[in-house]
């Protein structure tokens, strides 16, 4: 694991390197205190020599200056190592995503992926501090500790090494429990994240059919698990705390008994007891440090495994073999037996023996009842999934000989779920062209009849969109997309039902405009309504992932039933 995880601290490598380095200076000056403490003492106190007692006293204060410089050095330098690490690991993690399928992202749900950019990071994060500082500040103090006090009294110093043992045992036998339970805690947090997000991103519709007494029931189960797995998985660790201040108490009085017998006889001095009982202080933090890695470690395990998984992830679509120089020249579209299914071990085709041709410039209607697989066609062509058998041809070429980015760029898609973005709306037109003037701008918003409600907004173009586009309607949403989607100046414009919230009349002037503006471009249309398609050059009826007929608007009224019937019930579709 720190292998994996260990490149994501790039340019902070210095900082993780000085402040170990510092950590160790501060525990050798800690360290030397106990000791100076002793001569001080036995050669100052007990001999009633003053000048003695300022030389050592100076001594050890100068120490404790010296180990609260180097103790704050460390710290600037963990918290610096610390946070680049946690950037750099959530910017890797991004990055990665970004990268993804949409195989990919089915695979992670949404609330884990954010649970793992998030709580799972922070985890990790917290483990690198520690390995950065206390995993080398507790060994050194506690190897050094034993050392002093074998210098002191070897007996007293053979107590310590016996508490060694017993600390390592109940760490490894807690860690055996705590491990799984938090692997379980994390798959609640994803469960609870899952709920928040679909909640809030459908609370209108929660808000609309009065259901926010059952959506908070969900929510208190949710949490109420949440709650539970983690008093259960922490419910360990709030021993360890008790049971290391036991075994300081056990020590301490072990230690102050057998000294105090062997000051009776003379065998050990006022000060050697003195600095033993330090260095109990610096052996038992040391310890209780100790445990506190290790248990840190096993909790952040689990999430460390979870972060990981994602950046091992390998994008089901790639472009490594991709000629580089070559580009789309123009919209033709050539599918070829083409069957497709989401998963690999799914049963059945979502498609299945796909074959038609589009010329470039043609536009083209896919019509068919609900779940009939009419979206999966469209999500070919730009590779947002890859075709399980079979293959598409873009400009005469199959999609997988192109790099991913050219081809995406080549085709123009307004989704059925049109999403908008933080920030203006020019920000959001942007997206389609970053260099496009105001006037390409204005120009593509005047073909998706967009103009004339963005400017009765008070800042116009710079007016601000909320988050997913609430402050604006369906309707408004679907014609930015569109305007969005024309600014690329795609070779191949794919609308899926991307017109279906706005009326019959704006719809028409919107397709209208479109082959007036994008003459030469090849449009698909994914429809509903038979009057989106009617004028297409061909329809295609697609019926439970096949296609059941092709052809013009009257081709397919004398020979489709279902196309006639589709037709019939929306009682002739034509304004």
């Amino acid at each position: 694991m720190i292998r994996k995880l260990a490149p994501s601290v790039k340019q902070y490598k210095g900082y993780a390197i000085l402040a170990p380095i510092c950590v160790v200076l501060e525990v050798l000056c800690e360290v030397f205190i106990p000791f100076i403490m002793t001569k001080l003492v036995d050669n100052g106190i007990s001999m009633q020599n003053m000048q003695v007692v300022i030389k050592y006293g100076t001594v050890m204060i100068s120490l404790a200056i010296l180990a609260l410089g180097f103790g704050l050095l460390s710290a600037r330098f963990t918290v610096v190592a610390s946070m680049g690490f946690g950037a750099n690991l959530r910017e890797e993690m991004f990055r990665k995503v970004q990268n993804f399928s949409y195989a990919n992202v089915d695979k992670f749900s949404t609330g884990s992926l954010i649970t793992r950019f998030t709580t799972d990071v922070g985890f990790v994060q917290m483990a690198f501090t520690i390995l950065v500082r206390i995993a080398f500040r507790a060994p050194v103090m506690l190897t050094l500790s034993v050392i002093m006090i074998f210098f002191i009294n070897p007996i007293i110093a053979i107590i310590f090494l016996v508490s060694i043992p017993v600390v390592w045992g109940s760490i490894i036998l807690a860690a055996k429990f705590v491990v799984p339970l938090f692997e379980k805690l994390f798959d609640k947090f994803d469960n609870l994240n899952n709920r928040v997000k679909e909640n809030l991103g459908a609370i209108r519709v929660v808000k609309s059919f009065v259901r926010e007494d059952h959506e908070t029931d969900n929510f208190r189960h949710a949490a109420e698990d949440l709650k539970n797995a983690q008093v259960k998985a922490e419910k360990l660790l709030v021993y360890a705390g008790p049971a290391m201040n036991i075994l300081t108490y056990i020590i301490t009085i072990l230690v102050v008994w057998l000294g105090g017998i062997k000051i009776m006889k003379g065998e050990m001095s006022v000060g050697g007891i003195a600095g033993t009982i330090g260095y109990i202080g610096q052996f038992l933090m040391s310890l209780l440090m100790v445990a506190m890695v290790f248990v840190n470690l096993f909790m952040s395990r689990a999430s460390a495994k979870r972060v990981i998984e994602v950046l091992d992830e390998i994008p089901t679509i790639r472009d490594d073999e991709a000629d580089a120089n070559l580009k789309v020249k123009e919209g033709s579209v050539t599918f070829e037996n083409v069957s497709f299914k989401y998963k690999a071990d799914a049963e059945n085709d979502v498609l299945s023996n796909i074959n038609f041709e589009v010329l470039p410039g043609q536009t083209i209607g896919i019509v068919g009842g609900t779940g009939s697989g009419k979206s999966s066609v469209v999500q070919l062509i730009p590779r947002l999934y890859d075709v399980t058998e079979g293959s598409i041809k873009v400009g005469g070429i199959d999609v997988r000989e192109y790099k991913i980015d050219e081809l995406r760029q080549a085709v123009g898609m307004v989704l059925q779920n049109n999403t908008l973005f933080s920030g203006t709306i020019e920000e959001n037109l942007r997206w389609g062209d970053m260099d496009a003037t105001q006037e390409e701008i204005e120009k593509a918003c005047k073909v998706a009849s967009a103009h004339d409600f963005i400017m009765g907004f008070p800042d116009g173009y710079q007016s601000m969109i909320t988050q997913e586009g609430t402050n604006v309607s369906g309707g408004q949403k679907q014609r930015l997309c569109i305007a969005r989607a024309l600014l690329k100046k795609p070779k191949i414009l794919i609308l899926d039902d991307s017109t279906h919230a706005v009326d019959s009349t704006t719809e028409r002037a919107i397709r209208d405009a479109i082959k007036k503006d994008v003459a030469g471009t090849t449009l698909i249309i994914i429809a509903q309504r038979i009057a989106s398609v009617i004028d297409a050059d061909k329809i295609i009826v697609i019926d439970d992932g096949k296609i059941n007929g092709i052809g013009t608007h009257k081709e397919l009224m004398k020979t489709n039933d279902i196309y006639k019937e589709i037709y019939s019930s929306q009682q002739g579709g034509v304004m």
